[in-house]
């Protein structure tokens, strides 16, 4: 590892990160880091258990988590996360959103606020019914179907500069992007469990910020 390039996440514990919403975040023995949501499926589908609509069921299970740096300053940098998400599974990493994700953890989620309408997210999709593939620049550029390795671990590099946000997958570059000048050119580092099925993993995260 380069010098300048640091751990973002300790492999131990989740010291410097912040759990937003109900996700479970836990540090396997080998280092991996594991988000998942922990509500009991089969009661919540006892009718009239817990929902009396559709509507209800939909706006609850698709409520967001995100694990948060605690840090909320990060600017120009360079990103590297290894990721892994079950079949038809969805997460992302944001960047520069400065509402922590305050408004996707709500039931219902208001979408007009989300961390990728703030800020930036790079999806990961894993054959989940979106149209935008992992390595997306959420709602502003899509990256090529055929980057990732589905089902199996994966590599992301993502370049934060001030006038570019460039996004590699498993070494190839599948977005750029200048952004949104409107926006903030820095913030926090998230990790998305989308909706409440979600099982993801992430190792090996570190970061070299520019300038430091």
């Amino acid at each position: 590892m380069a010098a300048d390039v640091k751990p973002l996440f300790n492999g131990k514990n989740l010291d410097g990160w912040e759990i937003i919403g109900d996700g479970q975040w836990t540090v396997m023995a080998d280092g991996t880091l594991v988000g998942q949501r922990i509500a009991d499926l089969r009661k919540m589908m006892v009718p009239g258990a817990a929902f009396t609509t559709p509507q209800q069921y939909s706006a609850w299970m698709n409520s967001q988590s995100w694990l948060y740096t605690k840090r909320d300053d990060f600017g120009e940098f360079d990103l590297h996360v290894e990721y892994w998400t079950k079949t038809a599974g969805n997460s992302g990493v944001s960047i520069r959103d400065a509402s922590r994700a305050k408004w996707a953890i709500t039931i219902p989620v208001d979408y007009t606020k989300t961390p990728s309408k703030i800020g930036y997210e790079i999806q990961i999709n894993n054959r989940y019914p979106d149209p935008h593939p992992s390595g997306s620049i959420y709602g502003f550029v899509d990256a090529p179907k055929d980057a990732q390795h589905d089902d199996d671990w994966n590599v992301m590099d993502i370049s934060s500069r001030n006038d570019k946000i460039t996004v590699s997958l498993n070494g190839r570059v599948v977005a750029e992007h200048p952004g949104d000048p409107k926006r903030s050119k820095t913030g926090p580092i998230g990790l998305q469990l989308h909706d409440q099925f979600s099982i993801s993993q992430f190792r090996n995260i570190r970061i070299r910020e520019i300038g430091h």
